[in-house]
């Protein structure tokens, strides 16, 4: 990624980092992702609500042992009393469900920069408050839906934008994965136990976990915003006491039609996750499992492929979220690097005295985290009314929401 030079720090940012130890894989993910471009490097953490398994997982995730914290409130503390030529510039938060909100607020209310991992919380009244919280603070918040990062899908955003589909009308994205198969009923899973218990992941399972990835995915691509919504979800497998299947329908402000579908109880699907949008001139499709094309069709026409090349890409955001040239595959930990390199770039227009959102705002914020939840709840409520329509009644993103 062609990243912008960390001024006026001309340093790194320092990172801290709440979760990832244990079992658990994603906080190193994060570390990783955090450090690929160089801008930042991870210095902190409490990587676990064990402290002394906190403190003995910092020397593997390569962090000092007195930053080694036994809590995240040892950490927020502790951080915030040191000189700003030592403490860390944000917070990453790779914990379960429940712990997201009072995290995140401890972080906000110190002036720490947070990374968030979905769903931003489990009810909404606490979405509502983190979001006032960040209004208040100025602070840059930056909610985990890496899959923003890819450059095909920031490129299938602009084509659409560009009216390239002409007039949308449809919108198809689906979420599929079979790892539940791979737990047995009755005995403890080996890593995120947490998300059998409604407590910690919430009054939701599979819809919460993957389907806020592709109703995000489907706003980012077509900035389409829903008018109502159809939800009917299932329960399958006895692993879990919550979803892990599920079908929504959304009719949008102009007529258009959305499908989501999620699962995480379909066979041999690790992580299948696919968007395709109709237009009238020309439709469009790409899939994680391939994420360097993206294949556009129009009618009596030869199939275009569009393939990740940063000498060809779309626009020069675009380019910038490519690190090689195309043939070289890049995924996953690429793109949530870009997400992270988005972040950055408004973390250091903050330093510099500007508003954090004085240039593009592109990553996912904590209003994007605010229209999870609220599509969590409406789904189920939804759900709940055997499929009754429920109209979208939260209000429009305001300035107090956009960071």
């Amino acid at each position: 990624m062609t990243s912008t030079i960390n001024h006026p720090l001309n340093r790194k940012l320092r990172m801290a980092l709440i979760g990832g130890g244990g079992e658990g894989f994603f906080g190193r993910v994060h570390a990783l992702a955090a450090g690929l471009d160089q801008r930042a490097e991870l210095v902190a953490g409490a990587f676990s609500s064990d402290p002394e398994k906190s403190r003995l997982a910092a020397a593997a995730f390569g962090v000092a042992a007195p930053r080694g914290y036994g809590s995240y409130r040892e950490l927020i503390e502790i951080e915030a009393r040191l000189p700003p030529e030592r403490r860390v510039d944000f917070i990453t938060i790779a914990t379960p469900n429940h712990t997201h909100f009072e995290i995140a607020q401890a972080a906000l209310k110190a002036g720490f920069h947070v990374v968030c991992e979905k769903p931003l919380t489990n009810d909404l009244d606490q979405a509502h408050e983190l979001a006032r919280s960040v209004a208040r603070s100025g602070t840059v918040f930056v909610l985990a839906h890496g899959y923003s990062g890819y450059p095909l899908v920031r490129q299938a955003r602009e084509m659409i934008a560009a009216g390239e589909l002409g007039q949308v009308h449809a919108v198809r994205v689906a979420y599929l994965q079979g790892g539940l198969w791979g737990i047995d009923p009755g005995q403890p899973a080996s890593r995120a136990a947490w998300k059998a218990d409604p407590a910690k992941a919430g009054p939701s399972g599979t819809l919460a976990d993957i389907g806020t990835h592709a109703f995000h995915l489907l706003r980012f691509t077509t900035g389409l915003k829903p008018q109502a919504i159809s939800a009917t979800l299932a329960r399958f497998h006895a692993a879990r006491p919550l979803d892990d299947y599920g079908h929504v329908v959304l009719r949008c402000g102009g007529g258009e039609l959305a499908t989501i579908t999620v699962s995480q109880v379909t066979h041999g699907r690790l992580n299948d996750l696919s968007l395709e949008v109709d237009g009238n001139r020309g439709s469009l499709q790409w899939r994680q499992i391939e994420p360097d094309r993206l294949v556009v069709r129009r009618h009596s026409q030869p199939v275009q492929i569009h393939e990740r090349n940063r000498r060809t890409a779309y626009s020069d955001t675009v380019r910038a979220a490519c690190r090689l040239p195309g043939g070289h595959p890049e995924g996953v930990l690429e793109a949530l690097a870009n997400v992270y390199g988005d972040g950055f770039d408004a973390m250091i227009r903050h330093a510099s005295g500007s508003s954090a959102d004085a240039g593009p705002v592109i990553h996912p914020t904590v209003a994007d985290g605010v229209e999870g939840v609220y599509f969590v709840q409406l789904c189920l409520t939804s759900h709940g009314e055997l499929g009754t329509w429920k109209p979208w009644q939260l209000p429009s993103r305001g300035r107090q929401h956009d960071q």
